[in-house]
């Protein structure tokens, strides 16, 4: 039970970190659109060291520990990564949502929903993961949970600025946008509750879901976030910012986890 209160406690910290974020777009900051390029680029660099030091290494440590033998951890690994990517694929392709450049995508019901819940799902859709990977680290032990949460933390600032001032931009009122924004934070301890929970059933799950939540989070980094921040011509920034971020959650893990 207190792995569970520490995992959910973990995703509701990232929530408010979304949050904190979108508070700046309501006394009136803006943020151009290379700065958001190169915070949304810092979010794929933590992302991307998570996914790698926080999840799939430990991931194959606790399968070869299970297991006995690299090969099989090695093949748990890559399934698990595999059924992450193609979980949160196939949530986009099921889930109705919207992007704010790219526009429409998933299901054939858009008509049905307001626009700017389409917006909510589409960010729902990428923070889940990340709940969903502070759980499982939480589940794999304190240390390294307070590492990924702290990690995912960090990036969700930025990231939630960005999503409060791209919708100001849209026409919606700021304090609107603020809500919205604290909406689309609240699925992540959701996420951390699931990841949480399931591995704390059976340690057999633990490298399963380790390696799921990595394989969730790679999806979205190439999926979503890459090609936005390469959208506007800011390369050399998105470039700088990923570097920066990954370079900062491998220091946090190793040092926290």
């Amino acid at each position: 039970m207190q792995d569970i209160l520490w995992g959910v406690g973990g995703g509701m910290v990232a929530a408010l970190a979304t949050t904190a974020g979108a508070i700046p777009a309501l006394i009136g900051r803006k943020m151009t659109q290379a700065t958001s390029d190169m915070m949304l680029g810092f979010a794929a660099g933590v992302m991307l060291s998570a996914s790698y030091f926080s999840l799939i290494i430990p991931g194959i440590d606790v399968a070869q520990e299970q297991t006995g033998s690299v090969w099989i951890a090695a093949a748990i690994a890559a399934f698990g990564i595999a059924f992450g990517a193609g979980f949160v694929a196939w949530l986009n392709h099921a889930i109705p949502h919207e992007h704010f450049k790219t526009g429409p995508e998933g299901g054939a019901d858009q008509a049905t929903f307001a626009r700017i819940w389409l917006f909510v799902l589409a960010i729902s859709i990428h923070n889940f993961p990340e709940g969903l990977s502070i759980g499982v680290a939480y589940g794999l032990d304190r240390a390294n949970g307070v590492s990924v949460m702290t990690g995912i933390s960090l990036q969700d600032m930025p990231e939630g600025l960005a999503v409060a001032v791209a919708l100001v931009g849209l026409g919606y009122s700021r304090t609107r946008a603020l809500f919205y924004t604290a909406l689309t934070g609240m699925v992540e301890p959701l996420g951390a509750l699931l990841g949480v929970v399931a591995v704390s059933v059976s340690a057999v799950l633990l490298p399963w879901g380790l390696t799921f939540a990595a394989g969730a989070m790679l999806y979205i980094i190439s999926h979503e976030i890459v090609p936005e921040t390469h959208r506007n011509g800011h390369q050399r920034r998105a470039t700088t910012g990923l570097i920066f971020g990954l370079v900062l959650m491998m220091f946090l893990d190793v040092t926290l986890g």
